[in-house]
């Protein structure tokens, strides 16, 4: 029967061209979103590459009058700005703390929309309040970007809805359906089959225009072999949840028209409403505080601060005495005054800023803990995951760049207090930043309860098919 199933479904697919149009169009949508996202991600390392370039070149016109300074030769240089004051060094000639993209971030663009991939930490400076965001079209973050999870958690649905609305429903509304029952077949099986065979196409054209679009966006799957397997079985499974939604619909509405006003009325609810109100819960109830407010707040306190900074200086130098004088003459400036207070400042600014993170991340908690309720939610969530763009991610990397600035900016304090000079044999040891990427669970976590949607659906749908069946209700008009 299987055989006699599949011969009927693809004579009927190719008679009417459903299965060109289908190829066509899922491969223009994938195609084009994998080549929007790689060139978002093109841009972006090319940025990189370009800072460290600049750095790299600066570095090298630092070093040669650095060293010409070390062997007396005398350079028409401002006293400030030589690079043998460490503070010189520390300010103008920062290191790139980079987040470099992963293989797969081109699927899903994620938070990369909103949060800058380097920085550059300086000596001085509010070094532990960067400004990640970018300067983004609001129109483009309102609707999002046209990536491979756009298109696969927004467009493919309405394709499975479109590919097999009426694959039950119009049997019966030519007529074939009563023929089919009066055979010695299992109905519920040929049903089955009739759907897992569309379904089967569906997975196969799917997967070989992923293959086409990895492969044309230069994708190494031999070495990320891991990466490509757990994306395509997130798409697999969510597929799978569509069409055992279409396979409830059919049996339960039984109307082609009809079933094709329900499917469209659940992506709708599915996709942007169930989503929309999470997140607007999540924004009532843990409420940002204003970023104005707090940069103001920075501000003031640091005004205050500036004015008690010889107090501050005498109070640093007792807790720290291998900085201070011991009769060498030393004349504290400006900078050790400022380096002094930099630890007060982010000790007593710690509460402010801990508050507007806790209640991002109890933003973040919510929609993950929520996220059950929508598979859209679920699907986006380990799509960023696995690109390295997601919440997890960025957060990861701001953390990792607050320790390292605190790094940097000790590494000349010493030299500052001790009058120590700058040198080329210190520039080798100057801290660099390493970007290392969080450890994410969440494809299996995404997996499991997509699977068991689409188990529980089908057995709600059969246990339907079989009560209706027995009242006869499935089958005639």
């Amino acid at each position: 029967m299987f055989v006699h199933n599949f011969k009927y479904e693809l004579k009927t697919l190719l008679r009417s061209k459903w299965l060109v149009l289908l190829f066509i169009t899922t491969f223009v949508i994938i195609f084009f979103s994998g080549y929007n996202g790689q060139q978002k991600v093109s841009r972006r390392a090319a940025d990189i590459e370009k800072i460290n370039k600049t750095v790299n070149e600066k570095d090298q016109k630092m070093l040669q009058v650095l060293d010409s300074l070390e062997k007396g030769y005398e350079m028409n240089i401002s006293s400030w700005r030589s690079p043998q004051r460490p503070m010189t060094i520390g300010y103008s000639y920062p290191r790139v703390a980079a987040m470099p993209p992963k293989p797969l971030s081109f699927i899903s663009q994620g938070q990369s929309d909103l949060f800058s991939h380097y920085v550059q930490p300086r000596a001085y400076g509010d070094s532990f309040l960067f400004n990640y965001s970018e300067l983004s079209n609001p129109v483009q973050l309102l609707f999002g970007s046209f990536d491979l999870a756009f298109v696969i958690i927004y467009i493919i649905p309405l394709i499975v809805i479109a590919f097999s609305f009426n694959i039950f429903s119009a049997e019966k509304e030519y007529g074939s359906l009563k023929l089919i029952a009066s055979q010695p077949i299992s109905v519920i099986k040929w049903t089955f089959q009739k759907i897992g065979i569309r379904y089967l196409w569906m997975v196969i054209i799917t997967l070989l225009i992923l293959v086409i679009t990895f492969a044309f966006n230069s994708f190494d799957f031999a070495q990320h072999t891991s990466g490509f397997i757990s994306m395509f079985l997130l798409i697999l499974a969510y597929i799978t949840f569509w069409f055992s939604i279409v396979f409830l619909v059919n049996i339960f509405v039984n109307n082609s028209a009809k079933n094709a006003v329900s499917l469209l009325a659940i992506w709708v609810v599915i996709i942007l409403i169930i989503p929309a109100t999470i997140s607007q819960f999540g924004n009532s109830l843990y409420p940002v505080p204003s970023r104005t407010k707090l940069i103001t707040e920075v501000r003031e306190f640091k005004e205050e601060v500036s004015k008690k900074q010889d107090k501050i200086l005498d109070n640093f130098l007792r807790d720290h005495p291998e900085y201070a004088d011991n009769g060498k003459g030393t004349n504290y400036s400006f900078w050790h005054k400022y380096l002094a207070s930099q630890d007060i400042i982010e000790d007593e600014l710690a509460p402010l800023v801990k508050t507007y993170e806790e209640q991002l991340k109890e933003q973040q908690n919510w929609v993950k803990k929520w996220q059950y309720f929508s598979p859209a939610i679920i699907v986006q969530q380990a799509f960023n995951s696995i690109a390295g763009t997601s919440t997890l991610d960025y957060q990861s990397y701001r953390q990792q760049v607050s320790v390292y600035a605190k790094e940097w900016r000790n590494y000349f304090v010493p030299m500052l207090y001790k009058n120590e000079k700058f040198s080329t044999e210190k520039y080798e040891n100057l801290p660099l930043f390493n970007f290392n990427s969080p450890e994410s669970a969440s494809v299996p976590k995404a997996l499991i309860p997509l699977f068991i949607f689409s188990i529980g659906i089908i057995m709600i749908g059969v246990s339907i098919f079989k009560k209706k069946l027995k009242k006869g209700t499935i089958i005639n008009m």
